[in-house]
């Protein structure tokens, strides 16, 4: 049995968990939300001060409710990278205290494995299965043939899905994050009322762009607006609709040319905090008959038990680090692919 203590802190949730193996004892996450809200986005600079006043507090809080002390742990696991930059070094130099105070290994983790290792956790998936990473920062598939053996086969060139989210809810005057709050709006939406574009189905491969769509959302907005002086309850909700049809018929689409690009899988995996989504869930469910493995809910978002069990993966290989161990903004989990271009405001997606 394995006791192992994970910390992530690489956007804008504070997370902490221990977990005895497979189980998860604890898992604490401290968000920001109301911290960010009047700016409409995370603000790095924010997220950074956050993260240093509260991962030593996740930390206390998830070894209180674990029931576990740290002389018990056998390894503290960190992500390392990719992410705001300021927030993983918090993150990191709490794990390297904690580390060197109790002799415990220190394992660094890239947080994209997390998320794609978390079927790992939550459904015991065996290898190789192809992943869908779909989260507010990062969108590709991955084929997963072992905890550090990860092939992407096609990601987006410009926003991620979550990014588009929260940029389509700043535009329509929703609250953040955006996610939940076009997507409880598309609810009552006519998803056909307003036509909207599916970039690059045009094209082969599994390569996906979510920018064009953001700004016919903005253009689609202010036709509204110049036609009722104001932009009506009804039409919000319908282009919320449309502009969440348009992510689904994309991502079903890809996942479709993926699944037959990545060959013979054990399953299609979704994890990342837009996995979340119902309706991008049901649409990723009628791509195959393969097992289609969604953690839940929970998990999905950015959390400390998936740093956990992505350390404990390269734990049982022997993969530990030393207080060299450094902070990285950009850290690919297949160095082998060539940088995806046009990766807009934040640079090429890792």
């Amino acid at each position: 049995m394995t006791l192992i203590l994970g910390i992530e802190s690489s956007c804008d949730d504070t997370g902490a968990a221990v977990l005895r193996d497979r189980e998860i004892l604890s898992n604490v996450v401290i968000g920001q939300d109301a911290l960010h809200a009047a700016y409409g986005g995370v603000v790095p600079e924010i997220a950074a001060r956050a993260h240093a006043e509260k991962v030593d507090i996740a930390v206390e809080a998830a070894l209180a409710e674990a029931g576990v002390d740290l002389d018990a742990l056998d390894a503290i696991a960190v992500t390392a990278g990719p992410g705001l930059i300021g927030g993983v070094l918090s993150g990191v130099m709490c794990a390297k205290g904690l580390a060197a105070a109790t002799g415990k290994p220190l394992i660094g983790v890239n947080h994209l494995a997390g998320h794609a290792l978390t079927p790992r956790l939550t459904d015991d998936a065996r290898f190789p299965y192809l992943m869908l990473l779909v989260s507010g920062g990062h969108c590709q598939f991955l084929r997963v043939d072992g905890p550090t053996e990860f092939r992407r086969l096609g990601g987006t060139i410009d926003d991620a899905p979550g990014e588009a989210f929260d940029k389509v809810a700043r535009l329509l005057g929703l609250p953040q994050p955006g996610g939940p709050a076009v997507e409880a709006e598309a609810k009552t939406g006519d998803q056909a009322a307003i036509p909207l574009p599916r970039p690059l189905l045009d094209r082969p491969g599994c390569d996906m762009s979510f920018s064009g769509l953001k700004t016919a959302v903005l253009r689609a907005r202010d036709t509204a607006v110049a036609e009722h002086g104001g932009l009506p309850k009804q039409t919000r909700a319908d282009i919320c609709a449309a502009f969440q049809a348009a992510v689904v018929d994309i991502l079903t689409e890809k996942a479709r040319r993926a699944l037959a690009e990545a060959g013979d899988v054990t399953a299609f995996a979704v994890a990342g905090g837009v996995a979340a989504n119902q309706a991008i869930r049901a649409g990723l469910h009628a791509v195959t008959d393969l097992p289609v493995l969604a953690p839940p809910l929970a998990l999905c978002t950015d959390n400390g038990a998936m740093i956990a069990w992505a350390g404990l993966e390269r734990l049982r290989l022997g993969m530990t680090d030393d207080m060299t161990l450094a902070a990285r903004p950009r850290w690919p989990l297949d160095d082998t692919a060539p940088a995806l271009l046009g990766g807009g405001k934040k640079g090429a997606k890792a």
